[in-house]
């Protein structure tokens, strides 16, 4: 039957930042299609995502760490095979934003937004791979964004390392699909998360924002649920390399 190709049951995720926002409703939703889930927080343990995964009756554990640091992503993905018997989906959602003209922006908020947004993606990637390629399975989600395709205002740091998240979807899926690794990426759109909360709280901005978004809102985490489903899944088997936009119409404009 085909929806026995969405189920997740005896499955294990990994889901970075997942403590509130897009992360928290990909844990969730992970969990209700059965997975067991790792929930993870920057510095804080993530207790209310933790809370709602085993509301759906499924097992949750949480980790703690800073994905900017390289030994942290490496310690993620063990503790989540330590604890959990195997890794067989990671999500790479953790983000941060930095915000400044371009002329003005610091050397210190590139290097740290690089660091979190792109580097981890590739060191959590690196390392959870290597166990779905000698288990010759896995489903590794990236979460990209719409600046993945534009260039943003005041985020070159941010739009640069979207962009990259982007190409290094393509290039681990150039090389593993082969082996039963799939790697893909979701494009949130304008989302109501607190990484937009600046956009949100200026007026023009906001009516610029929403005036172009065909289906008239912003979106809510619990948008990119049957998206991230779909690609943690056995109905995404053939899918390689993909970045799936969930924009409310956005790019469309």
């Amino acid at each position: 039957m085909i929806l026995d190709k969405f189920s997740l049951k005896g499955k294990t995720a990994l889901v970075t930042g997942s403590s509130r926002g897009l992360g928290a409703a990909i844990a969730v939703a992970l969990a209700q299609a059965g997975a067991s889930v790792a929930v993870h927080g920057f510095n804080t343990t993530p207790k209310s995502t933790q809370r709602k995964i085993e509301a759906a009756g499924a097992k949750a554990i949480t980790l703690v760490g800073d994905v900017g640091d390289a030994a942290v992503c490496a310690r993620l993905v063990e503790e989540t095979v330590q604890q959990l018997g195997a890794i067989d989906i990671l999500f790479n959602n953790a983000g941060i934003i930095r915000r400044a003209p371009a002329a003005e922006y610091s050397e210190e908020d590139w290097l740290a937004l690089i660091d979190v947004d792109l580097s981890s993606v590739f060191r959590l990637t690196q390392h959870a791979g290597r166990h779905m390629l000698k288990q010759g399975a896995g489903k590794i989600i990236n979460i990209a964004s719409l600046l993945t395709f534009q260039g943003g205002i005041m985020v070159p740091a941010y739009a640069a390392a979207k962009g990259g998240v982007g190409q290094l979807t393509k290039a681990f899926a150039n090389e593993w699909a082969s082996k039963g690794v799939n790697v893909n990426a979701i494009a949130p759109g304008y989302m109501d998360t607190d990484n937009t909360e600046a956009l949100r709280s200026n007026p023009e901005r906001a009516r610029q924002i929403l005036e172009r978004i065909p289906a008239g809102h912003w979106g809510h985490p619990e948008d990119l649920a049957g998206a991230a489903v779909f690609l943690a899944s056995p109905a995404s088997n053939y899918v390689h390399g993909h970045v799936l936009v969930v924009d409310g119409g956005w790019l469309n404009r």
